[in-house]
């Protein structure tokens, strides 16, 4: 028996939050059964401090490099300081320090405040990229270093940093909670405990790290984790992925590129072999 060419009926999970309509309507076009529930929720910070004292320091010139590790993190940074400066200001301030961009969204993001990244960092936008770049075209030993913080904090990034001489200043400006309402979200994995789900679906790291924190609260961790090895599990990308083996969780396959739409098709065009190969039966059901 050939191959489908799309999910053919699986039932497909995934833990986006932001652009969770998309996702359920990529995954039906593909020919799957969305199970789709936030284990995300962006919270900005009550009193951004860091972000005000970070505007300080780079309007007083004692900020060599910024770091910009997300779009959305990028805007969000731009619009707590344009609660103290004009917009005119800021920019002007930027534009005195190397703006190092991962990869295209902060680009975008800086395009949009009429700034042009210094670096961009090439795919899979990983921190170890970041620390290559660097290396290759501006060496860090000696600067002052802002880094743009994105949900969790990115502690090899900071030290691989620190390691090469700079002065590292770390900004968070947005945090990840919970959802308030983990109904959903406990839906989806009773469903992957009980095996009626194919295919997981992984856009975000930090997703990994809600998931194992409400599976281990529950005390079914070996249970989830045992579910998971049936399943074909899909990867954004290397950091996803790390973070998916650092909790005991398989990869099967990363896309080509690190796009949600991508990732969808191709998990869909080899979720039915990777099943039968892990599963070890002809047909996978």
């Amino acid at each position: 028996m050939g191959t489908p060419p799309d999910f053919n009926g699986l039932t497909v999970a995934s833990f986006e939050s932001r652009m969770a309509e998309e996702m359920t309507n990529l995954i039906t076009r593909h020919g799957g059964r969305p199970m789709v529930a936030p284990a995300l929720r962006e919270i900005p910070l009550e009193n951004n401090a860091e972000a005000l004292r970070f505007g300080e320091h780079l309007l007083a010139g004692r900020v060599d490099m910024l770091v910009l590790l997300t779009g959305v993190g990028t805007r969000a940074l731009a619009e707590v300081l344009e609660t103290r400066v004009s917009r005119k200001e800021m920019t002007a301030a930027l534009r005195r320090v190397s703006l190092v961009a991962r990869g295209p969204k902060p680009v975008a993001a800086l395009k949009d405040l009429g700034l042009s990244a210094t670096l961009t960092v090439p795919e899979p936008n990983t921190w170890r990229d970041i620390i290559h770049t660097l290396d290759a075209h501006k060496p860090v030993k000696g600067l002052r270093v802002a880094i743009q913080e994105y949900g969790v904090p990115n502690h090899e990034l900071v030290e691989a940093l620190k390691q090469r001489g700079a002065q590292v200043t770390r900004v968070p400006v947005y945090r990840w909670a919970l959802p308030e309402d983990t109904g959903p979200l406990q839906r989806v994995l009773d469903a992957v405990a009980a095996g009626q789900v194919g295919v997981l679906l992984i856009t975000n790291a930090a997703q990994i790290d809600h998931v194992m924190q409400v599976v281990e609260q529950g005390g079914r961790t070996d249970q989830f984790q045992r579910a998971v090895q049936r399943m074909v599990v899909a990867s954004i990308g290397p950091t996803a992925s790390e973070r998916l083996r650092s909790h005991g969780l398989p990869v099967d396959l990363e896309p080509s590129h690190p796009k949600m739409g991508i990732l969808v098709k191709e998990a869909s065009e080899q979720a039915h072999r990777l099943l039968r190969k892990k599963r070890g039966t002809r047909n996978a059901e």
